[in-house]
């Protein structure tokens, strides 16, 4: 009778070990689900912030800021990223734009092959032969230029071309007001007169 309580008394202290380890494998498993779960919401949440809510094509639109008409857009694709950290349009196809002052006049004209507008912001990025015209109907081309419209300032620190009236100036780096219309450029290059019209010949006998 002692030898058989004694049996049953080691074969249980070999079970105990057993279900312990088990144990501990089932909530090292689970915690492990549970910390893979969380990694899978997360990288859902960044997927779905980086994808386009919006996609459209051909578009022309307008565009307002505090309930003003800014910007009248032309398009081949426009996509929003409304729910992305810093919300945005991508306009991956290039666009042009005018853009209206507070009578609707048109006051600037914008090309670009390709452009990015943060819409919380008001910040236009601009890329890849850029063109545009101000009020003068001064025309200044470069491969990135930055718009603050809020902040009353245009900049690029690119290398910029000016065509005015009567000249054309060259040179790295620009900064603006919004119109365009008070500028500097940082390091000029060079600057080149355009040759005047040359008067009609008089062939009156």
């Amino acid at each position: 009778m002692f030898v058989a309580a004694t049996n049953l008394i080691q074969g249980i202290k070999h079970i105990i070990p057993s279900v312990t380890t088990t144990l501990g494998v089932v909530v090292i498993l689970v915690l492990s689900a549970c910390s893979s779960s969380i990694k899978n919401d997360s990288k859902l949440t960044s997927a779905r912030d980086s994808l386009a809510i919006m996609r459209s094509y051909n578009i022309v639109t307008l565009v307002s800021d505090s309930g003003v008409t800014r910007y009248r857009v032309e398009t081949p694709e426009w996509l929003v990223y409304d729910k992305a950290e810093r919300p945005y349009w991508l306009f991956p196809q290039g666009l042009h734009m005018d853009r209206f002052d507070e009578f609707l006049n048109v006051y600037s004209r914008v090309d670009a092959k390709y452009a990015i507008y943060f819409t919380n912001d008001d910040v236009w990025e601009l890329y890849d032969s850029v063109r545009v015209t101000n009020v003068h109907d001064e025309c200044f081309e470069t491969d990135k230029l930055i718009a603050e419209p809020r902040n009353d300032k245009i900049y690029t620190d690119q290398f910029v071309k000016v065509t005015q009236k009567d000249r054309i100036i060259t040179g790295i780096g620009m900064h603006s007001n919004k119109n365009l219309t008070r500028y500097v450029i940082e390091k000029t290059q060079g600057v080149i007169p355009l040759d005047e019209e040359q008067p009609a010949a008089n062939t009156a006998p």
